[in-house]
């Protein structure tokens, strides 16, 4: 890829804050060329290091900048995003775009209409410049894959940004993009803005329209967006639920916009601290040093904030692993594959899939009750709490390949790689069968230089809180 910008762009563009960015577009102080060249510059100096991008879109994303540029000159109202340049991760559609799902066991395809996410973020005048790396069907805490070269963590490239939002992550966190959205189906959004120093947020089931957590079985995954700052991920997210929502159900409507609550940082809440993890019940859960640290950190900053902090009394039911895996893993079972794609997954994805192959409509219904239930009782035990303060991860970022053993044959590789992701992001995948927004950001950083964050747990539809206390503590 080479790119010629239309002038020289100013050397800090990638160092401002996406609103900051987003300003100067809507005040013509810098135009939508001058952004998306300058981008596109960095992804092509970082990117080979990174692997961050699979695919880089820059005539397309010249196109339109140009276009933006040219509204922009006739003095049309601006979108809010008006030439903001992000990336979207390569399990969403892109018009135009070959989409590979993060796997080598079926072949790329290309769509020829955006798909519901990427189509509201051009329609908020968004520029997209590619896409990023991503797990074998977004199924991973981490993002390699054998349909490109891992994603690695700009801190230190020889450890794993997380996934499965990864990849975006990797972009926003080396200055590649000033903001990026993702999904979050098990902790997809919190643990690689973990891994990388970044703010994450997984909104409410039902409040991203495009993403709203209740298209797959388990009603787990939602989108959410990736930022350096509350407020660039409020500004995200402003443009994120700017569409009609056609479920039955969704979240309670803002008071205003997700940017002015983090803008205006208010409130004092009662929050209850909890290192319990619902897969206690069947494997040990440790936290490392550095995982504490930062917990302890993030109480200190709280309480300096003037919030009351006190320890949580919780209990989650122990059938929970087991239910978890079933739902997770259940689309799996009807995976259809051409001959010989089966020896092209990965080793997990091929374990949990004969898992699930095998398993009965009894075992899923079974499980989906557990679930449905254990969601009410935890809703429930939080509700005396205003918020829920948790480690995010229960180590360090993880090595490259850090997450199988070769010595294993493919099964029990796949089930220890599974395992391992259990014990690395502990905390996360309880808030998916919640439904509860949830918010991370760093608070400490490791001896190695590396960030180490928290995890606050809101009530349901309780974003806007979540972005304020975020802010309030310079986050």
């Amino acid at each position: 890829m080479s790119v010629q910008p239309q002038s020289a762009p100013s050397p800090d563009l990638h160092e401002m804050t996406a609103l900051q960015l987003r300003n100067r577009l809507a005040s013509g102080e810098i135009s939508a060329r001058e952004v998306t060249a300058h981008f596109l510059g960095r992804i092509e100096e970082l990117n080979p290091a990174l692997g961050a991008f699979l695919l880089v879109t820059p005539e397309t994303a010249l196109l339109e900048a140009a276009a933006a540029d040219d509204r922009f000159a006739r003095g049309e109202a601006l979108e809010l995003l008006h030439g903001m340049p992000l990336a979207h991760k390569d399990l969403a559609d892109v018009a135009g775009v070959p989409t590979t799902l993060g796997t080598a066991a079926l072949p790329p395809y290309t769509p020829e209409t955006d798909g519901p996410l990427p189509a509201v973020l051009r329609r908020a005048g968004a520029i997209s410049l590619g896409k990023t790396q991503v797990p074998e069907f977004g199924l991973s805490s981490y993002s390699e894959n054998l349909a490109g070269p891992p994603a690695r963590n700009p801190l230190n490239p020889d450890l794993s940004p997380g996934g499965s939002s990864g990849g975006s992550a990797a972009a926003v966190a080396a200055g590649m993009l000033p903001f990026a959205p993702g999904t979050d189906g098990g902790g997809s959004v919190r643990i690689p803005a973990a891994a990388t120093g970044l703010v994450g947020l997984k909104p409410n089931r039902g409040r991203v329209p495009s993403g709203s957590g209740q298209t797959d079985l388990g009603q787990f995954v939602v989108a959410g967006p990736l930022a350096r700052t509350a407020a660039d991920a409020a500004l995200l997210l402003d443009a994120m639920v700017a569409e009609p929502n056609w479920h039955a159900t969704s979240a309670a409507p803002a008071q205003g916009s997700f940017l002015s609550a983090a803008q205006r940082a208010e409130g004092r809440f009662r929050i209850g601290v909890s290192t319990l993890s619902p897969f206690s019940s069947r494997m040990e859960i440790t936290l490392a040093p550095e995982a504490v640290q930062a917990l302890e950190a993030g109480v200190q900053a709280l309480l300096g904030a003037g919030h009351d902090v006190v320890q949580a009394q919780l209990a989650y039911d122990e059938r929970y692993p087991e239910a978890f895996q079933t739902v997770w893993t259940a689309g799996l079972s009807t995976l259809e594959l051409p001959d010989g794609g089966e020896e092209r997954l990965v080793p997990l994805t091929a374990a949990v899939r004969r898992r699930a192959q095998r398993r009965t409509t009894a075992d899923l219904v079974t499980a989906m009750e557990i679930l449905r239930r254990f969601e009410e009782d935890t809703i429930r035990a939080y509700s005396a709490y205003d918020m829920i303060l948790t480690p995010v991860l229960g180590m360090t970022p993880r090595p490259i390949g850090w997450y199988w053993e070769e010595s294993l044959d493919e099964d029990a590789r796949g089930m220890e790689d599974y395992e391992r992701q259990c014990r690395y992001s502990p905390f996360t995948s309880m808030v998916n069968v919640c439904g509860l927004p949830a918010i991370t950001f760093p608070t400490a950083l490791t001896e190695g230089g590396l960030p180490m964050g928290i995890q606050l747990i809101g009530r349901p539809g309780a974003e806007a809180q979540l972005l304020a206390v975020a802010a309030q503590l310079g986050k």
